[in-house]
């Protein structure tokens, strides 16, 4: 099926945004996951640390890639030959901001798909914003990350080693 870029801040990576990625390298040959150096956010992790973190999670994951990207994500795509966008979808609540998204990304490179994934019941609630929210408080986020992305954000709210 060619190549597809997963874009995103991933500020921390989740189990949400694995269970998308593994699902995503079923359907196509190749999947860049994009890390996208600008936003709108306030990212907790800088965007070395961002990608270090994805290439640990993934490190095991076959035909996988990560990389950083500025500018639009459509032209990102067409830099790097992908046929595809993935986005993934937690609840109803993402759809209709996905979707515009969608629409102007077609408009603006109309060879280049979105394929939108729903992640399981399991993850629909998790979101980077919640669990660093809960990581600050010296909740425990082991359910919902990594355990190195754990560890890195206990050591950035100043609560691990």
């Amino acid at each position: 099926m060619g190549i597809a870029i997963y874009p995103g801040t991933f500020d921390p990576v989740t189990n949400g945004h694995l269970d998308i990625l593994s699902r995503a390298v079923q359907v196509f040959d190749q999947v860049i996951i994009a890390v996208a150096a600008e936003s709108n956010k306030s990212p907790l992790f800088s965007l070395s640390e961002r990608i270090e973190l994805l290439k640990e999670a993934t490190a095991d994951v076959p035909r996988v890639s990560v990389m950083s990207f500025e500018g639009l994500t459509v032209e990102f795509a067409r830099g790097c030959n992908a046929v595809a966008i993935i986005r993934g979808l937690r609840a109803l609540s993402d759809f209709e901001y996905e979707f515009q998204l969608a629409l102007m990304n077609k408009k603006l490179a109309p060879d280049i798909e979105t394929v939108f994934l729903m992640t399981k019941a399991d993850y629909s609630f998790i979101s980077s914003s919640a669990i660093k929210w809960a990581a600050s408080l010296n909740g425990s986020v082991s359910e919902f990350v990594s355990s190195h992305v754990e560890k890195a954000l206990l050591k950035k709210y100043g609560k691990g080693s």
